[in-house]
């Protein structure tokens, strides 16, 4: 089974379970649902100074908000995401989680790890997003769904979809590139 280097941000003790399934001896640390307190915190960035840390937050309203916090208290920590649509539970009654999603998904979205950088780079603004439909358009969410799970940068509102690009420093060619995709009507298989 593949090591993983850093220690995984996780919400909770199945998404931990859920990794040590697909990865064997994996090391965690569980934010214990949507109440992230300062000592966590305090782990979080000791583990980032000691092996990195990987953020992977289930794709849905309070992981993204956990991912905001820890972002803020750990800016070059390393973020992992799950597309919403690989993380439905298999039953109507459940929440969107890690620990719904299949191996190779999780794989998959640990493979393609992002890391904020500093290098030169032209940043997109309000303008680009408009002109590539991703807001103020009647398809703008399902086009920002499509886009974010293809780029691997989850989904969030048309704002924070922004930072994002600007964040992980997208390359244009590949945001045009995943946009392109969504316009030519391949499966948008984002639910």
């Amino acid at each position: 089974m593949t090591k993983i280097k850093e220690i995984i941000v996780v919400e909770g003790k199945s998404d931990t379970n859920r990794l040590k399934d697909c990865f064997g001896d994996i090391d965690t640390i569980e934010t214990t649902g949507s109440a992230l307190n300062e000592e966590t915190i305090k782990r979080i960035k000791i583990a980032n100074e000691k092996r990195g840390v990987i953020i992977f937050t289930d794709p849905d309203f309070n992981g993204n908000r956990l991912r905001t916090i820890i972002q803020k208290a750990v800016p070059d920590a390393k973020q992992a995401f799950l597309p919403r649509n690989k993380a439905v539970p298999k039953h109507s009654d459940g929440s969107l989680g890690i620990e719904h999603a299949k191996d190779e998904d999780i794989k998959a979205a640990l493979a393609a790890v992002y890391t904020e950088t500093s290098a030169d780079f032209r940043e997109y603004d309000h303008d680009d997003m408009v002109d590539l439909g991703l807001i103020g358009e009647p398809d703008s969410h399902q086009r920002r769904l499509f886009v974010g799970s293809e780029l691997k940068i989850g989904y969030t509102n048309a704002k924070q979809f922004l930072n994002r690009l600007n964040m992980f420093q997208v390359a244009p060619k590949d945001l045009l590139a995943a946009v392109e995709k969504f316009d030519k009507g391949s499966t948008h298989d984002t639910k």
